[in-house]
């Protein structure tokens, strides 16, 4: 594998998911079709900008370096908690969820051993 590219496209991927999560958070949050679904589907007003907003926080963290794993983390539950709520209101299209779950995992890895190596390289 080329390294070079490793180290370049890894990190990319990690900005670019985080980017995009976020502006379609903002994009979710102040949506008046996404406040119509919502009412269409009998969920409680409040449930979008908690759902978004933790979003939009998560994709925060997951965007700043020491706070990249923590960020990642809170955006599998979050897209966790998005998936179940689309299923149990019989919409089983959430395929774009589980790339964006599989790209914060990798990601994840991604910096877990970055971290690891730097540790390694203290000692």
């Amino acid at each position: 594998m080329n390294t070079n590219l490793t180290k370049i496209s890894i990190p990319l991927l990690c900005w670019t998911l985080g980017l995009v999560v976020m502006l379609q958070s903002f994009e979710f949050v102040f949506s008046n079709s996404a406040a119509h679904f919502f009412a269409k589907a009998g969920l409680p007003a409040w449930l979008r900008p908690v759902l978004g907003g933790s979003e939009i926080i998560a994709a925060v963290l997951f965007l700043v370096p020491f706070t990249a794993a923590i960020g990642g983390y809170l955006l599998l539950v979050v897209f966790g908690l998005a998936a179940l709520v689309h299923i149990l209101h019989g919409q089983y299209g959430v395929e774009g969820l589980v790339v964006y779950a599989v790209a914060v995992l990798v990601c994840l890895t991604h910096t877990e051993n970055r971290t690891r190596e730097a540790g390694h390289e203290r000692l």
